[in-house]
């Protein structure tokens, strides 16, 4: 792909999720889980062969979309393969949902309004919401924004720079396969290690990048101390260095004790500064907006230098 091309493409995504978001109706990553439960209840059964089930299960459900992907790529006209690598990309990231989610629990924060504020943000997170006081929620949502900042936005950008349509399709099924499969629960503690494992793999680049954008976009010294210290202390080798540059960048505190179904987790606490508010959820929105501004900026400035290149090579022939 050329680099104007890979520019384009993401503009036009952006702009896309930006003015429509997701599709209300159809989502074809909605239908794509309905399947992959419908295949997990027939393949998923307890045994030593359960982790070469969930291979084959992975396999059988991506493998076929990423290949078509890579032939509308290869063989579709440059129009067709344009406007379909913009709607493919524009489906797969998040930053819309990403952005209404969060203002679904801020606004009602900021009103008072806790319950309307816990249910919002259960649809978030998988704690549990009822047991959370205010900063709870604000924790919750603002970690929410700071880890799906890298999953569902940068994560996606990365890959279509990097591998176009079929790196787009690949990642976003892996990743939403590893959010349905990837827990450590009797049920999928095997069938769903190849979709975790590859999920790890997919998002560890992506995940730096976002870590080291939230910084340059951030207050870069302390984000860059938390990344540094605090990263390894979390128990997802690619959501520590983003939830800790995120919490540092903001200069505020994250992690700690949280209630989940099971129980109350005694989490390693991420960041430096005061306990999360509403305003901080939106602060987080507004630190992933910058991050995904930079993100162009940069794919717009390399794509300037390669313009620039034949020009310079003249000059310095004369």
């Amino acid at each position: 792909m050329a680099a104007g091309e890979v520019l384009a493409v993401t503009a036009g995504a952006l702009l896309w999720d930006r003015a429509f978001g997701e599709p209300r109706r159809l989502h074809p990553l909605v239908g794509f889980g309905r399947v992959a439960q419908g295949l997990e209840g027939r393949l998923n059964r307890p045994g030593s062969a359960s982790r070469l089930r969930g291979v084959l299960a992975l396999s059988t459900l991506v493998l076929p979309l990423v290949a078509m992907a890579a032939a509308v790529e290869i063989l579709a006209p440059a129009g067709v393969q344009m406007a379909c690598a913009v709607l493919v990309l524009a489906t797969a990231i998040g930053w819309c949902s990403l952005r209404q989610h969060a203002e679904a629990v801020a606004a009602p924060l900021v009103a008072g309004a806790q319950d309307r504020a816990q249910a919002a943000v259960g649809r978030m997170v998988s704690r549990d919401h009822r047991q959370l006081d205010d900063a709870g929620v604000a924790t919750a949502a603002t970690e929410s924004v700071l880890e799906n900042g890298a999953d569902a936005v940068v994560a996606s950008l990365f890959w279509y720079a990097f591998a176009g349509m079929p790196g787009v399709v690949l990642h976003r099924l892996v990743n939403t396969l590893d959010a349905m499969w990837g827990y450590r629960s009797t049920r999928f503690l095997h069938f769903g290690w190849a979709a975790a494992r590859l999920d790890d793999l997919l998002n560890w680049a992506p995940a730096r990048l976002t870590a080291l954008a939230y910084a340059l976009c951030g207050h870069a010294p302390s984000a860059l101390r938390c990344w540094r210290s605090q990263a390894r202390a979390w128990d997802s080798p690619n959501a520590g260095p983003v939830m800790a540059a995120g919490a540092g960048a903001l200069r505020i505190r994250l992690g700690g004790r949280a209630p989940y179904a099971e129980g109350w987790r005694d989490r390693p606490l991420l960041g430096q500064g005061r306990t999360p508010g509403p305003g901080d959820i939106r602060a987080a929105v507004a630190l992933l907006d910058r991050a995904v501004l930079l993100w162009l900026a940069v794919l717009a400035a390399g794509t300037a230098l390669l313009w620039l290149v034949p020009y310079l090579g003249v000059a310095d022939g004369h």
